[in-house]
């Protein structure tokens, strides 16, 4: 069963996600901000990693970067999942390794339309 690593400071969006995730017989994994999803990566890889933008502590394009200088770290497949919706945000997103990008508030049709381009499920 593929893993997926669900890293953003909201409780609730990660409640959403779980349950989307898990419906497409996802394994999951939580975690806060970049700096414990780092820790979790460190545990064990993920197959995908839908990740938030701003967070405290490490934010999600740190977290990005970091996440790609990992032994195996450029295999798992990250969605940005985000409010920001200006094109250097996305741009900046892609060029620090995300495979995809996604607008909050997201759904399951959009989730798994992004998971299928990039092949996770």
């Amino acid at each position: 069963m593929k893993h997926c690593l669900i890293v953003d400071d909201s409780a609730v969006i990660r409640k959403v996600a779980k349950r989307i995730m898990e419906g497409l017989s996802l394994r999951t994994s939580e975690a806060e901000d970049g700096e414990q999803a780092l820790t979790v990566c460190r545990q064990e890889m993920p197959d995908a990693v839908l990740l938030d933008w701003n967070m405290p502590v490490m934010d999600g394009y740190e977290f990005l970067r970091e996440l790609r200088r990992m032994p195996g770290g450029d295999f798992p497949k990250v969605v940005f999942c985000t409010t920001e919706n200006d094109v250097a945000s996305i741009a900046r997103a892609i060029h620090a390794g995300a495979d995809e990008y996604v607008m909050k508030p997201f759904d399951r049709e959009i989730m798994t339309a992004k998971l299928q381009d990039v092949g996770v499920v």
